[in-house]
């Protein structure tokens, strides 16, 4: 597994083929890959920058890729655009600020059909939890399998504090 900062962008290209081909797939099928790809590119390219930006991405044995992970440490004051706002309504600002604040984010989360139930995505989580003390992510409420795979590898749902919303937040166990 190779770890990477800002230099994933030598590898840019290759890594949106990939996010394209987990991210419209099944249960993601109604978005469009052009457009899908292109949010990932300009959103990679700025998230490179961040502070404590890490990717780890394994390659499979003919050289694709087959997995890979992304993130940064969430800084404060805690963002309120994307599903930040969601986030912050969900949990309480009490709870974000002890469990998110200062967390490693993991943004994106994916492994490619070819490389499915080798354990990879155990793998890409744990690379984070070694690193880090505590971290978390988010996922969509209709991604029933990544749900459950959180659930079963150890990953908790803080308590709630607000109203339900179409993404669920995970905390390293």
């Amino acid at each position: 597994m190779q770890t990477h900062g800002r230099d994933i962008l030598e590898i840019a290209d290759e890594l949106t083929t990939a996010y394209v081909e987990v991210f419209t797939a099944p249960p993601f099928e109604h978005r469009d890959p052009g457009e899908t790809g292109a949010a990932f590119r300009t959103r990679l390219e700025s998230d490179a920058e961040r502070d404590g930006f890490r990717a780890w991405v394994e390659r499979s044995a003919d050289g694709r890729i087959a997995g890979f992970l992304t993130g940064w440490t969430t800084p404060a004051p805690f963002r309120t655009d994307r599903a930040y706002g969601s986030v912050l309504d969900r949990l309480g600002a009490e709870q974000v600020g002890e469990l998110l604040i200062g967390a490693f984010e993991v943004d994106e989360l994916g492994v490619l059909q070819h490389a499915r139930g080798t354990g990879l995505a155990r793998r890409l989580l744990e690379s984070v939890t070694r690193e880090r003390d505590r971290a978390w992510l988010l996922a969509w409420n209709q991604n029933h399998d990544a749900l459950a795979f959180y659930r079963h590898v150890g990953w908790r749902e803080p308590q709630p504090h607000g109203p339900e919303t179409d993404i669920v937040v995970f905390v390293t166990p």
